[in-house]
């Protein structure tokens, strides 16, 4: 309450910018989205000032129109919703509010606000949205499937458009993967579609609009199908992680045509359709692709093919899955960029290695020479040996087998092919050139590309120091980050896949200040609510394509991303919906938990997975399970009583925060020791009570002094997956970022540095580096969450979710001179950066000038924690505090300067 009354003084005493406009105007957090199935969408804005010299500048109220026709929305005329004048600072997570929608609808719309001074700004450009299919009724297509079965199957059907076509959409899906062209050419440019999920729940289309594809007369549609996983099998030393059939290979499509007279026209998946075996004979989410060029039908998906070989399909049972469109799905996965490689040698064994410099996931765009029957094999590594061979060690072990992709050429010319069910993440490839036959005329390769495959997640930051090493490290992590980005988060892009939940909350801060994986969260909230089992066990992977068992399937620091991931997401978007629809599972789940556990203490853990020691090997084992496994048994609960109290559930959250009082309780009384440290006083034994507040007050110094002789006599992280967030929380909450710095700026002991000094282009799974472990991994990827929130030091505020109010909190820490952010949130972007300037030629740490210059986007506000060792002589713009406009010194705080600000563009000089 004195936050929100010291704002409205604030806003009181700005006056207000005339150059508010609204802009970036989306619908399911997605700009234009295609396949909306919720049925009452979503919709946020931006308002933005473009006078650089306005402070305050904030939307006091808003008006939406939406409408069946750009001509109805010129008209201002509101056909569908008029929402009238509301008075509201919102402009997120609005619920459309208007007539019902109809599948594949398309509807139109626009925003305007009024500014502090009552006065409307123009309305924004115009935006829009389509509806996916709302019923199951509404699909006039059914499935299909291959008679016989066939690997790689096309389908194809020829249909006619009449003149005056005005619009034409495509929902469209096939299992486990597959490609939709029409009239030779493909559809959209999503990749590997569509997204992941466990097939008998949920199955995901997609939706195209395809009008310009389309043209009066004959035309011709065909998908192209492979497995993914969907159908996962060993075979030939092909790698694969598990085996999976959730049967035959089908699809469904639905393809709309509107016409000028107003008549529609479907063209679904029927009995007309047709098959064919395709070019595709072998491909597999985790052993590779085998593309045969010579068996590709001659202009397969354009009208007039030749009928030859293709025969009917056959009508397919309905997987068990419900099909669900965009509002169920994140974002697709694309080319992000295309690299030529940095070298290329040629090998004893005529083999050629290509070296794209950079370890990250992709897939090759190869053009080849030779005549036709050559063969070209492409192995991907992370690493490679000295001969130019793979080590597959970092990707599944030589014993478990290989995965490549395999193209054989059709004519004597040149080709280009890419492919279309298989990427992988690595640094090099392997080219194997083979004869058509014995003797023969080995193919030359052209051209080899690697295309960066990814889901398109839009970047929300920046981060930049006067340290080059920590910048290294940035982008060290971030390339593990977006590796793993697809349509789940992966532990790794190759030997696994698998979407390992526990990544998902600790190291949700550190990815959602480089992505905006807000729908990518959304998704995997239901992959975790879908995989959930009757007994309220929630899988440590999800979707759960394999049973693992033991603490490989049950360990409560896994589980926890059911209950803490939808605090993150409310925390950086201001969406409550994941605790809303979730909480009952939520609860189920903790029941679970509580079942197993004895007198609280729960030992159903992995403990600190992939912690370190000298010599230890993969993982040192440094800290026992149910020390981990309690301490998130005591966050899940005081998690469920923050969640009880949000929804109004006074009682529930009363009990909830009983039980987190009671597990602590218990954890103290088991773990404590006599001499007041923890466990076994390893790294993560310390930080994660220290951090969650399970140590006894008391035993805080102790423990605190215990945790920082350790870090900084060994030099090195112990800490693994679970307990190295904590170790930054807890040394960054006691403001020991000193020894975070000293810690990660090294490159001579295992971490950061070593690993960039061993070579390493994304962030591996060990500390030190180990070839037996992944070398594109982001669950130690943490770091990435100080860098932002500590270092350049722009945090989301819970109080106040979503970016409405940051809190900016530079650590002007080591030998640093500046550093730099900006994030990009649903308001707009927040930027910071922050100079040091010593006293003649002192040191950085010398007294001298701190400066600090801060953008606050409109409709946002920020408390501000400035350095200062003398608070009465900052100046903002060269004036003192009591005079700067939207400026308020609130109070000192030890060596900082707090300060309230609302929107606009400040600069702060303070003696340092």
């Amino acid at each position: 309450m004195k936050l929100l009354a010291a704002l409205s003084w604030f806003w009181a005493v700005t006056a207000a910018s005339a150059a508010l406009q609204v802009v970036n105007l989306k619908c399911e957090s997605t700009v234009d989205p295609l396949g909306v199935d919720a049925a009452t969408p979503r919709l946020s804005w931006q308002v933005r000032d473009d006078d650089a010299a306005a402070r305050g500048s904030r939307q006091t109220a808003w008006q939406v129109l939406v409408a069946t026709s750009p001509a109805q929305l010129e008209a201002e005329r509101g056909d569908l919703w008029d929402s009238g004048r509301v008075t509201s600072e919102e402009t997120t997570w609005i619920a459309y509010a208007g007539r019902a929608l109809t599948s594949s609808q398309r509807v139109f719309w626009k925003v305007r606000a009024w500014d502090a001074a009552g006065k409307p700004t123009p309305w924004s450009a115009p935006a829009q949205w389509t509806m996916g299919v709302l019923r199951s009724e509404d699909w006039r297509a059914r499935w299909i499937e291959a008679a016989p079965s066939a690997e790689g199957a096309l389908f194809r059907r020829e249909f006619a458009v009449k003149p005056g076509l005005t619009r034409a959409v495509l929902h469209v899906t096939g299992l486990g993967q597959y490609e939709a062209f029409l009239n030779g050419a493909k559809v959209g440019a999503d990749l590997l579609a569509p997204g992941w999920t466990d097939y008998r729940d949920t199955v995901l289309y997609n939706t195209h609009d395809v009008t310009a594809q389309l043209a009066a007369g004959a035309n011709a549609i065909g998908l192209a199908l492979g497995r993914g996983m969907y159908y996962v099998e060993r075979k030939d030393n092909r790698f694969a992680k598990f085996t999976s059939n959730y049967g035959e290979l089908r699809a469904i499509a639905q393809l709309r045509l509107e016409y000028a007279d107003g008549t529609v026209e479907f063209v679904g998946t029927d009995d007309d359709w047709r098959t064919h075996p395709g070019p595709i004979t072998w491909s597999s989410a985790y052993g590779g692709e085998d593309y045969d060029a010579r068996r590709l039908p001659e202009n397969w998906s354009r009208a007039g093919a030749k009928a030859d070989g293709w025969s009917p399909v056959k009508r397919a049972t309905a997987p068990l899955g419900a099909l669900r469109g965009l509002s169920f799905a994140n974002e697709p996965l694309r080319a992000q960029e295309t690299r030529d490689p940095v070298s290329v040698r040629p090998l004893a064994d005529g083999a050629v290695l290509f070296d794209f410099g950079q370890n990250t996931s992709f897939m090759p765009r190869l053009t080849v020479s030779g005549p036709a029957g050559v063969t070209v094999r492409l192995v991907p590594g992370e690493v490679v040996k000295a001969d130019g061979s793979i080590e597959r060690g970092t990707m599944g072990g030589a014993h478990r087998g290989s995965a490549w992709w395999q193209y054989t050429k059709a004519t004597d010319g040149a080709e280009t092919w890419f492919p279309q069910f298989y990427y992988v993440g690595s640094r090099y490839l392997r080219a194997e050139l083979i004869p058509a036959a014995s003797g023969g005329v080995a193919p030359k390769i052209d051209r080899l590309q690697m295309v960066i495959v990814r889901a398109a997640a839009a970047a929300a930051g920046e981060f930049a120091t006067s340290n080059p090493l920590l910048n290294r490290i940035r982008g060290l992590v971030r390339w593990a980050q977006a590796s793993n980005l697809v349509s789940i988060l992966t532990d790794c892009p190759h030997r696994e896949k698998l979407g390992w939940i526990e990544q998902f909350h600790l190291n949700g801060p550190a990815i959602r200040h480089e992505f905006d994986v807000t729908r990518t969260y959304a998704k995997a909230m239901r992959d975790m609510a879908e995989a959930q089992l009757p007994d309220g066990l929630v899988p440590n992977i999800a979707p759960e394509y394999v049973e693992f068992k033991g603490a490989f399937r049950n360990a409560a620091e896994w589980g926890a991303a059911f209950l803490l991931v939808p605090w993150q997401q409310r925390d950086f978007t201001g969406d409550d919906s994941l605790l809303r629809d979730n909480y009952p599972a939520m609860q189920r789940y903790f029941a679970f938990l509580e079942s197993r556990a004895e007198h609280d203490i729960l030992s159903d853990g992995l403990g600190d997975w992939y912690d370190y020691e000298l010599n230890s090997g993969k993982r040192a084992n440094l800290t026992p399970a149910p020390i981990t496994a309690t301490a998130f048994l005591f966050e899940d609960a005081r998690s469920l009583a923050r969640t009880a109290a949000l929804l109004g559930q006074s009682d529930a959250a009363a009990h909830y925060a009983k039980r987190a009082e009671e597990i602590r309780r218990a954890y103290i009384a088991k773990f404590r020791r006599a001499d007041g440290l923890y466990g076994t006083a390893s790294q993560a034994s310390l930080c994660i009570p220290l951090a969650l507040g399970l140590v006894e007050e008391r035993d805080r110094p102790a423990v605190l002094a215990a945790l920082i002789q350790d870090v900084e006599a060994k030099g090195y992280a112990t800490a693994g997956d679970i307990g190295f967030r904590y170790l930054l929380l807890a040394l960054a909450q006691a403001g020991r970022d000193d020894v975070i710095y000293r810690l990660i700026n090294q490159d001579e002991k295992p971490g950061y540095g070593y690993q960039l000094k061993l070579g390493a282009t994304a962030l591996t799974e060990s500390w030190h580096a180990s070839l037996g472990a992944s070398h594109n991994h982001f669950m130690l990827g943490q770091i990435t969450e100080w860098f932002y929130q500590r270092v350049a030091g722009i945090a989301p505020d819970p109080e106040r979710p979503g970016f409405a109010h940051a809190i900016i909190r530079p650590q002007p820490v080591g030998d640093l001179t500046w550093a730099e952010a900006t994030q990009r949130t649903l308001r707009g972007d927040f930027r910071v950066r922050w100079e040091r300037e010593a006293i003649a030629a002192g040191p950085a740490t010398s007294a001298g000038k701190f400066r600090l210059h801060v953008v606050v986007p409109a409709n946002a506000t920020a408390t501000i924690h400035l350095p200062t060792r003398e608070a009465s002589a900052v100046r903002e713009s060269g004036v003192p505090l009591a005079q700067a406009v939207g400026v308020k010194f609130v109070r000192t705080e030890g060596d900082r300067a707090v300060i309230e600000v609302v929107s606009g563009v400040y600069s702060f000089e303070a003696p340092w």
